[in-house]
């Protein structure tokens, strides 16, 4: 079966919510699917970011979300990777290669000098997903989080 990824739109929002739900659940947060639906139709109506869906035929199983931002250093367009999630059942299908391979791609066509992203320590299946990408684990800067 194969994959298909394209962006979500708001009619999407049904589908994908109770997914974010399970991504925050994942990052240790309390589940609340009203709040999922409630940011990411915030996300959406207002432009500021851009999801990507993925489907086994007409199922969601997965997304990824992309934020604009900028880098000074190299004084140009990025996006930050923020999110990448794949249900279960999903798992082992190639879903997580094709979101994130379909995000450098969108990420190239909006002009992006680069992708970024941050994983748990411990979730080395990631990792090994992205380092198959090309991507490159950040060995020069900190990265910090001051919670508000």
């Amino acid at each position: 079966m194969s994959v298909l990824v394209r962006q979500a739109t708001i009619e999407d929002l049904e589908q994908l919510a109770p997914m974010f739900d399970s991504y925050r659940q994942f990052c240790r947060k309390n589940a609340d699917v009203d709040l999922a639906h409630a940011f990411l139709r915030e996300r959406l109506q207002r432009q500021e970011s851009l999801i990507l869906v993925a489907g086994l035929s007409r199922q969601l199983v997965g997304f990824t979300q992309l934020f604009p931002s900028f880098s000074s250093a190299d004084a140009g367009r990025t996006f930050i990777l923020g999110d990448l999630f794949v249900a279960p059942e999903a798992r082992r299908e190639g879903v997580a290669t094709a979101l994130v391979a379909e995000a450098m791609k969108v990420a190239r066509a909006h002009g992006a000098v680069s992708l970024s992203l941050s994983t748990a320590r411990a979730n080395v299946q990631a990792q090994t997903l992205y380092e198959s990408l090309g991507w490159k684990q950040d060995d020069f800067f900190y990265h910090y989080n001051f919670a508000l």
